[in-house]
């Protein structure tokens, strides 16, 4: 059971940052694509019908974790303080400063929200891989399971590192680069004109830097933490996730030559579900690594609530599940399609 619980909250977690992971990579390419307010107006309508109910998948995987391994969450949650509260800040303001670029008709007004949505868009981009990379790496976990990071010391893994390190560094820049390709394959899919031409552009040079920062981060990984290859050998089924992310990045070349958007969209989500799901198929059953003792590593077993306790949550999940499941697919089937602004707001109008 305490495996299931595993699979389910890292397949919450994928979801979330595919769904989410566009929202960020469109901030990211955000002042690059638009160029005019037109323009920025056609993106933001890209987004913002789905922007709230992507969001709910990362509440509800947090309730999850929280539910499933309580140990893990308030270990998660003292232990990286300091960045999370920078999270939450990055969101705050990416949350206001769409609503607040249209209060005042003003230029100066509105290119200084839109660099807030930028900036933070990438930033929060960055947080996901660095924070990706500190599950890989491990945290400084005490006997009882918990653990205090400062944001950075010397930049190096040991035993007591910081939330940034080299390493963790990398896999920021990594996740970066990946959910701004991810946003330049949204846009493409969804807008027309030169602001498809542009995410087309973006996202053709993105997926190059995909391919270099990954492939540094494969080869930085025996370094950082060889013990993920143990489950690959014993289990050599789950070079079927690393297969699928490299056959997604492959297939994403083939489609982005062809001009296929839909497509290439396709395949930077199921890029991005490999890749995570070969790292959890890693990291199992470790939720966090101790970089001292390895003893002191909270695992699926030792974190994970009563039997009966997930047992009982199992069947609530599932109707949970079903609820937000339909209610996305039901909003995205609402706006499939090419965003059109009245005819009057139209670039050139």
């Amino acid at each position: 059971m305490e495996t299931l619980w595993f699979a389910i909250v890292a397949l919450m977690l994928a979801i979330y940052v595919v769904l989410d992971g566009f929202d960020f990579g469109t901030g990211i390419v955000y002042l690059f694509v638009a160029r005019t307010d037109a323009e920025r107006r056609t993106v933001l309508q890209s987004i913002e019908p789905v922007w709230d109910g992507n969001e709910v998948w990362l509440i509800a995987s947090g309730g999850l974790l929280f539910m499933a391994f309580p140990r893990v969450y308030a270990s998660v949650f003292s232990g990286f303080y300091l960045a999370l509260m920078l999270v939450l800040w990055l969101l705050m303001l990416r949350g206001i400063s769409l609503p607040l670029r249209s209060h005042l008709p003003n230029p100066l007004w509105r290119t200084f929200w839109d660099w807030v949505f930028a900036g933070a868009s990438l930033l929060l981009a960055i947080v996901l891989g660095a924070t990706l990379g500190n599950l890989v790496r491990g945290v400084p976990l005490n006997a009882e399971g918990y653990f205090f990071a400062a944001l950075w010391t010397d930049f190096l893994p040991g035993p007591v590192p910081g939330i940034l390190d080299w390493y963790t560094l990398l896999m920021g820049l990594e996740g970066a680069a990946i959910l701004t390709l991810h946003g330049a394959d949204y846009l493409a899919m969804k807008t027309e004109g030169q602001v498809r031409d542009r995410a087309r552009r973006i996202a053709s040079l993105g997926q190059w830097a995909v391919v270099m920062l990954t492939l540094v981060a494969i080869l930085a990984l025996p370094l950082v933490q060889p013990g993920l290859r143990r489950n690959y050998d014993a289990h050599p089924l789950g070079y079927g996730l690393l297969l699928l992310a490299l056959g997604s990045l492959a297939c994403h070349f083939y489609w982005r030559r062809r001009q296929q958007d839909g497509a290439t969209f396709l395949a930077s989500s199921l890029l991005i579900l490999g890749l995570l799901g070969s790292t959890a198929w890693g990291l199992y059953p470790n939720l966090l690594i101790s970089t001292g003792d390895p003893t002191h590593s909270l695992t699926v077993s030792n974190a994970a609530v009563s039997q009966e306790g997930l047992r009982t949550a199992l069947g609530w999940f599932l109707v949970g599940f079903s609820l937000v499941a339909a209610y996305s697919v039901y909003v995205y089937r609402c706006f499939l399609g090419k965003v059109v602004l009245p005819e009057d707001e139209r670039p050139g109008a």
